[in-house]
């Protein structure tokens, strides 16, 4: 815009109408005689610092020309990555506990490769119903590295059960606590292709292709058509949602049928 034309805009545009700038600032700068955006604009630093703080100062600088806020044309990638659920009845077995940490694993391992990246490091954690003082309280958290760094469903679904394991307290068949949320949380990730190189890698061709396969058929067919044993069929620590509202938009099964 030539500066001409920018002048021309400024004294004819009310201080109200500028963004940033909220009714009370606006009553500030009016008493100090400032009723335009060039006027604004050649207001003194550090009386709109003290008239509307900082953001009032990088107001004046925007006008003057000079960027206070960097916009990023590439998005930051992503550091970590976490998926997380309450179970719709506690957890009181350690083969239901793998099951619902499996099924968040395999969620994960399908983030990553929607990404591109890869992780290092899985976190899982499991823990009783704060909420509840009443009832035995347990939580625990440990964490696996992946070596190699990957996004394979089978290697982050071993790590997850071999981290449970570590962290369950008693007997597989019952501990007496019912863990009523649990999850998986993945650190170190990097981009697939900066992955650092290994001296002696191990041949996973064969999981690559399982997990291409996975991704393929549940895109096709939709999510969950296909899932790893170790997510169980009947899946009782799935969150329940007895009040959900219907979702007409995406399932088609749910859309309102009219009996004639």
């Amino acid at each position: 815009m030539k500066p001409e034309v920018r002048d021309y805009v400024m004294q004819r545009m009310p201080i109200g109408e500028i963004w940033g700038v909220g009714s009370a600032t606006e009553g500030k700068l009016l008493a100090q005689g400032v009723r335009t955006a060039a006027q604004l604009r050649d207001f003194p630093s550090p009386l709109a610092r003290k008239i509307g703080t900082v953001v009032l100062e990088r107001l004046v600088a925007e006008l003057q020309g000079i960027a206070c806020v960097d916009f990023e044309d590439v998005p930051p990638q992503r550091k970590g990555m976490a998926v997380t659920r309450s179970a719709g009845t506690p957890m009181a077995s350690f083969d239901v506990l793998a099951q619902a940490l499996s099924a968040h694993a395999t969620r994960a391992a399908e983030k990553l490769r929607q990404h591109g990246l890869v992780a290092g490091t899985v976190n899982v954690f499991f823990h009783t119903n704060p909420h509840k003082p009443e009832r035995p309280q347990h939580s625990a958290s440990r964490s696996v590295r992946l070596s190699p760094m990957s996004n394979h469903t089978f290697d982050l679904v071993d790590a997850a059960i071999a981290a449970a394991k570590r962290g369950w307290k008693g007997d597989p068949s019952g501990n007496g606590y019912g863990y009523t949320k649990a999850g998986i949380i993945l650190d170190d990730l990097l981009a697939e292709q900066d992955r650092p190189a290994m001296l002696f890698p191990p041949d996973r061709s064969r999981d690559a292709r399982l997990t291409d396969a996975l991704d393929a058929i549940n895109d096709r067919f939709g999510k969950k058509t296909m899932l790893t044993g170790r997510e169980g069929f009947e899946k009782s620590w799935t969150t329940r949602a007895d009040y959900r509202s219907p979702r007409y938009t995406t399932r088609l099964s749910e859309l309102p049928v009219l009996q004639l």
